[in-house]
């Protein structure tokens, strides 16, 4: 625990507003350029795979196979393997999904239902005041609820939190009403979730990047005892 903290001191000492401190957490949640390649491989490769060959366990061996050779260049270059194992266990659940009933299309269901989750808990904490948003604060400053006495720092919090919605609820948006639609649907399917993956979250990124430059909220750190 005191590591922990000791942690968090450390992150909040190279920031010195609130904007700077979570703009350098939200890079690092998506995990740089690599990290939302890492993430978009494995469904090309499915994608492509079942498009050329319509074999599912094909497909299926082919993403679960590029993200097992992305995971072994990540042990082998001693960096952190996380979005490789995000991205294996996301291939994973979704090679279930379309093995289990042999429609390629099912591949995609369990990425659709986690985006509305995601959308539903993310426009929750908005309405309740607890933006997730705010968690980062408190990841860098060592206490994770004292951001909620300041009531600018709140609304920052909801409007970045609505930035993050947004992506999860287009996808829902254009991709439900897809696979809901009669036929094999898995190619524009694919489509759909390369296009509106790590592009929409760089989309994202950059408008709360250029909303969080506009202004310069102090970090209060807690002075030592």
């Amino acid at each position: 625990m005191t590591g922990t903290r000791a942690g968090a001191e450390r992150e909040a000492a190279a920031h010195d507003t609130v904007e700077a401190a979570v703009r350098a957490q939200l890079t690092k949640a998506l995990g740089g350029v690599r990290g939302m390649l890492e993430a978009a491989v494995p469904t090309i490769a499915f994608t492509g795979t079942y498009v050329a060959a319509e074999n599912i366990k094909l497909a299926v061996g082919a993403g679960v196979g590029a993200a097992v050779v992305l995971l072994i260049a990540r042990i082998a270059q001693r960096s952190s393997p996380q979005f490789v194992l995000n991205s294996l266990v996301g291939i994973g659940i979704a090679a279930f999904f379309a093995l289990r009933s042999g429609k390629a299309e099912d591949a995609f269901l369990p990425g659709i239902l986690l985006n509305a989750g995601y959308a539903a808990a993310m426009i929750f904490s908005i309405v309740v005041r607890w933006p997730v948003v705010g968690f980062i604060i408190g990841s860098v400053t060592g206490d994770p609820t004292a951001w909620r006495a300041d009531p600018g720092i709140v609304k920052l919090c909801s409007r970045l939190t609505w930035l993050l919605v947004l992506p999860c609820a287009a996808r829902v948006a254009v991709q439900y009403p897809i696979y809901l639609a009669d036929g094999d649907q898995s190619g524009l399917l694919g489509t759909a979730k390369i296009v509106m993956g790590w592009p929409l979250q760089v989309a994202a990124l950059a408008a709360m990047v250029w909303l969080l430059t506009r202004g310069r909220t102090p970090i209060e750190r807690e002075e030592p005892a």
